[in-house]
């Protein structure tokens, strides 16, 4: 695959998955960057931003196993795992394989769950496999998560600790869509009966399995300059020597952040990577990664808001 059937690709996907999520399209550009960038995607928002709908649509262009989790406060680790049982007739234990066995995870409002129940996607988030029972099951290299939450309603919700924001590429933040994508939302409604849902149609199948390994191919293959790592290094250590930030981001972070990188720059239909690209995804890849300071939480800073004046204080390649 080379850099115009790449975006030829990437055209496809967006427009497909546009035409039934509108006024979304940097969300989507996000995704994709994800996607290729073989990192999971934490998504935040309010309730019918259409987050889950944007995911089934990844799902049905992806020519992938989907499946998903509607996470509860009472759902269990082996609910997501699956569990050995006992089969009488042939007289041994047997696996019944949970939902985590798939290509393309959805991991619906991921923050109800308690923390023993999130804690079972660490192993298959970091290393695409599992453990039950002792043995190791393989997910497979295409293995992606795509979570939700919701930062509104508090009660009955259990933050995500460091550990589990850590395996995330990017956390984006869904917004309602602006006023005329509204209007055009409701006026393509119109008139379709009551328990229609335009999201459940079936969107046409534009990446299959050996597309997207042709992609990430693509992808590793772009120039990372040495200036563009030590630019990226530079703006990870400065997280770290930061009054504001009690805990910096991770050795994993800059790794993640490096492949992120790569792959805009080959949606962008570049075969190298510029200053601007770490700058785009610098805050989505850390705003999650950063634990403030009680200076800063007091002052009611953001991370946003702290990763924007990082950057404007590290100075780019020229």
């Amino acid at each position: 695959m080379d850099l115009p059937e790449f975006q030829s690709l990437a055209a496809d996907i967006r427009g497909e998955i546009g035409s039934v999520v509108q006024g979304q399209d940097e969300l989507i550009d996000m995704l994709l960057v994800s996607l290729f960038a073989r990192g999971h995607c934490l998504l935040e928002g309010p309730p019918g931003t259409a987050k889950t709908l944007l995911a089934r649509c990844l799902a049905q262009v992806v020519d992938l196993e989907f499946g998903r989790v509607q996470f509860t406060p009472d759902l269990m680790p082996s609910d997501v795992l699956g569990v050995n049982l006992f089969n009488f007739q042939t007289n041994a234990f047997h696996l019944t394989k949970g939902p985590v066995f798939t290509d393309i995870l959805l991991a619906d409002e991921i923050n109800r769950a308690p923390p023993k129940t999130q804690a079972s996607l660490l192993q298959a988030m970091n290393e695409r496999e599992v453990t039950i029972d002792g043995t190791s099951y393989p997910l497979g290299g295409d293995f992606f998560v795509l979570a939700t939450q919701n930062p509104i309603e508090q009660h009955g919700t259990y933050p995500l600790p460091e550990a589990q924001l850590d395996r995330f590429l990017f956390k984006i933040l869904v917004d309602f869509p602006d006023r005329q994508a509204e209007i055009d939302i409701l006026t393509r409604n119109a008139g379709l009966p009551l328990d229609a849902d335009s999201g459940r149609r079936e969107l046409r199948k534009v990446l299959d399995r050996g597309t997207l390994r042709a992609g990430h191919e693509l992808v590793d293959s772009i120039r990372l300059d040495s200036t563009i790592i030590t630019y990226i290094v530079d703006l990870l250590r400065a997280t770290r020597n930061n009054g504001d930030i009690q805990h910096g981001a991770s050795t994993r972070a800059a790794d993640s952040l490096a492949r992120a990188v790569r792959a805009r720059a080959a949606l962008e239909g570049r075969d190298y990577a510029l200053p601007d690209d770490v700058q785009m995804l610098f805050t989505p890849a850390l705003r999650h990664r950063l634990v403030l300071g009680p200076s800063a939480e007091i002052e009611g800073r953001r991370p946003d808001d702290v990763l924007e004046a990082i950057i404007q204080r590290v100075d780019a390649p020229r």
